[in-house]
């Protein structure tokens, strides 16, 4: 779901100065929302979804936006946390001092940059400030403590306070020693990265593919899902490496640099990270970053860049923190291995939301140590921008060495006779309707309730704690039930204690079940064939419409019968505006154009309908009927809330109008009864005067729902 839909503009494409306080804070949340959301795909599934350059894009992207409007920066901001929480399979480790993450350069530019900042930071003028430069492996960061010598814990970075206990894990790794040589002190925090090299990574993954098990991506994900094992003889099996770089707490100074660090973790019996370099200069900086560029694909392991430290541990403690990264450290990337091959075919895939994703299948080649054979085109636009077609010669590359993508196309080598590629107009998975949503890239599968390439979320959203919450039917009994034919659609749930008797092997008689627990579920079911009118619209699983947007459509039509009408009759009014059903949903907070279309679009693919009414056959669906004081003097009023108020929030505001009976609206209509109106009301208050709708001040509106 994306927060900016609603907007009339796509403000994901406007420059961060360009938008407005409304439309910053609208794309702050959205960022959020999809930064966190490839956090934990990185961190806690050990699984990206999108290209390193990607994910560095948007967090510049946020933290340009929160420059400009500070006054917007959110409770739950990337710039506020570092990394992923740890899983809840493993014991959870406090860190002494936090495990922050770098800021990122990506030219000489930005070195320069960073350099100056250090300078003016230091009052240093002209003087010159030197760095320590090392290679930025591409692994899973770990925290080593030793206590008098002796190794007794080991832990990940998490969300940079807390991470996730590996000790077992990690003791199983033969560049880690248990106990230190030479002279330490008490306290020890040793910081570096666990990896793989790239050799033993393809050995790995040819050993995976002939047991028919899982295949990584790539050596840093293979090296992180390693070191997550319950079972440590699964990790001891794997061929993991450990560079230390850094230090953490200390009960004792042991250097006065990082250069000196380096000497210290080395004698400790440790391999350090190698090969680092002092630079005392710009130039010393850019010649060991262009050297590293130029014999990284010589290296035995993966490194994604370059990242420098202000040697002088004082001048770093003098620096200190902002925000989740050090001042004294920056990390400067590299950019994507690239390579050409031949593009055989484009197929698409059908992602759990319902996204058509163009595939290209590629003649298999090595790049950066991964043999590539398919390659993301992202979406129908893309392949047109960059003209791509099937038979094509095409150059790829590992963007941020980790989703491969097509970056172009060699036009000497393209056929006369190669067609353009048609971007499909149904889904390929079950033939339902792809449409695509104004001011978005993406074609989606409108058979959500049908679509097999979608079935198992959706499964698992409707039986969800906020939709039906149906005690038994977790994720793993959803997946298995889907997968053995017992639920292909929701309305399975309803008749699964009916079916239980025929010819299908009795759910009490599988593995794991028995009389007792087969007659729990089934009872748990049965309690819940009738549901709430929110929560059963929630559970369809419909675009963008969430727990609050489902409870205002229920408030709003009161009934599933007339808000499945309404949809029906305000189809119209996608292209015609004069529809009263289409203006009336649109009347309702929070449902601007793309929400309302997403609502027409679900109601009116002809699969949807089918589940719901057999839905409808087994289930009652009550009313909506809202807790409030009928003898407020507003009960029963459509009220708009507009501008700034000063005593209250806008939402506190609306929350309070629908407690007293109100039915609050997002736009003015004829129907509109009263207008709040506080600092800075827009277009709003001059279209109620025109209506000749009652407009009130912040202040009015307090003494009317106050008597």
């Amino acid at each position: 779901m994306n927060l900016f839909d609603n907007a009339p503009k796509d403000i994901t494409q406007e420059k961060p100065e360009a938008l407005s306080s409304d439309d910053a804070a609208r794309e702050l949340a959205r960022l959020a929302k999809e930064i966190h959301y490839h956090d934990a795909k990185y961190h806690g599934d050990d699984a990206p979804e999108i290209s390193d350059a990607e994910y560095d894009a948007l967090r510049r992207r946020n933290e340009a936006i929160e420059a400009l409007h500070p006054d917007l920066i959110r409770d739950d901001s990337p710039s506020q946390s570092v990394g992923f929480g740890p899983l809840e399979k493993f014991e959870k480790v406090t860190h002494a001092m936090p495990m922050l993450s770098l800021g990122n350069a990506f030219s000489d530019e930005d070195m320069k940059d960073f350099d100056d900042r250090i300078k003016r930071f230091l009052s240093v003028g002209d003087e010159k400030v030197d760095y320590w430069a090392e290679p930025k492996i591409d692994g899973l960061s770990c925290s080593l403590r030793y206590e008098d010598g002796v190794l007794v814990q080991a832990a990940t970075r998490g969300d940079g306070e807390t991470g996730e206990n590996i000790t077992l894990n990690v003791k199983t790794i033969g560049d880690v020693p248990h106990r230190l040589k030479g002279e330490y002190p008490n306290i020890l925090e040793v910081r570096g990265e666990i990896y793989m090299r790239k050799d033993d990574f393809l050995t790995l993954n040819k050993t995976q593919e002939e047991k028919g098990q899982k295949i990584f991506a790539n050596p840093r994900n293979a090296a992180a899902g390693s070191i997550r094992q319950l079972d440590s003889s699964v990790t001891a099996s794997r061929p993991l490496h450990f560079f230390a770089y850094g230090l953490g707490e200390i009960s004792a100074p042991v250097a006065k640099t990082q250069e000196e660090i380096r000497a210290r973790i080395e004698q400790w019996g440790f391999v350090p990270n190698t090969p680092s370099r002092l630079c005392c200069t710009l130039n010393d900086i850019e010649k060991y970053y262009s050297e590293m560029e130029i014999n990284r694909p010589d290296l035995a392991w993966d490194i994604d860049g370059i990242v420098y430290k202000v040697n002088d541990l004082a001048l770093q403690d003098r620096l200190g923190f902002v925000s989740r990264a050090p001042r004294w450290a920056i990390a400067r990337k590299f950019p994507a291995e690239k390579a050409v091959t031949t593009l055989h075919d484009i197929t698409i895939q059908v992602g759990r939301t319902g996204t058509l994703t163009p595939v290209a299948e590629l003649e298999p080649i090595n790049v950066g140590g991964v043999m590539v054979s398919r390659a993301t085109l992202h979406n129908e636009d893309e392949i047109k921008r960059k003209d791509i077609r099937i038979g094509d010669h095409v150059v790829i590359q590992r963007a941020g060495d980790v989703i491969p993508q097509i970056v172009s196309y060699v036009p000497e080598k393209r056929k006369k006779d190669a067609p353009e590629f048609i971007f499909p107009d149904t889904c390929p998975e079950c033939g339902s309707k792809a449409v695509r949503e104004e001011g978005e890239v993406a074609k989606r599968c409108t058979g959500g309730l049908i679509c097999p390439a979608q079935a198992v979320e959706r499964l698992k959203h409707f039986v969800s704690k906020y939709a039906f919450d149906i005690e038994g039917l977790g994720d793993r009994i959803i997946k298995q039930f889907y997968e053995e034919g017992l639920i292909k659609t929701p309305a399975d749930i309803f008749t699964l204690q009916a079916r239980d008797k025929g010819s299908i092997t009795p759910i009490r008689k599988k593995e794991g079940w028995g009389d007792k627990s087969a007659a729990k579920l089934f009872e748990s079911i049965d309690e819940k064939r009738t549901i709430a009118l929110d929560r059963f619209i929630y559970a369809l699983g419909i675009r963008q419409v969430g727990q609050a947007t489902a409870k205002k459509l229920a408030g709003f039509y009161e009934s599933f019968d007339a808000f499945q009408t309404a949809m029906q009759n305000a189809k119209s009014g996608l292209e015609n505006d004069d529809n009263v059903s289409y203006n009336a949903l649109l009347s309702i907070d929070d449902v601007g154009p793309s929400v309302a279309e997403n609502l027409i679009t679900f109601f009116d693919e002809s699969h949807n309908v089918e589940v719901i009414e057999e839905l409808k056959s087994h289930l009652t669906i009550e009313d909506y009927v809202l807790d409030i004081d009928t003898s407020s003097p507003v009960a029963g009023k459509t009220v708009v809330f507009t501008g700034t108020l000063s005593q209250m929030s806008r939402n506190e505001a609306k929350a309070g109008a629908e407690r007293l009976g109100a039915k609050v609206a997002g736009s003015i209509s004829a129907k509109t009864d009263y207008l709040i109106a506080g600092e800075k009301a827009g277009s709003k208050l001059k279209k109620a005067e025109e209506l000749g709708v009652k407009v009130l001040s912040e202040q009015e509106w307090l003494d009317l729902i106050n008597g």
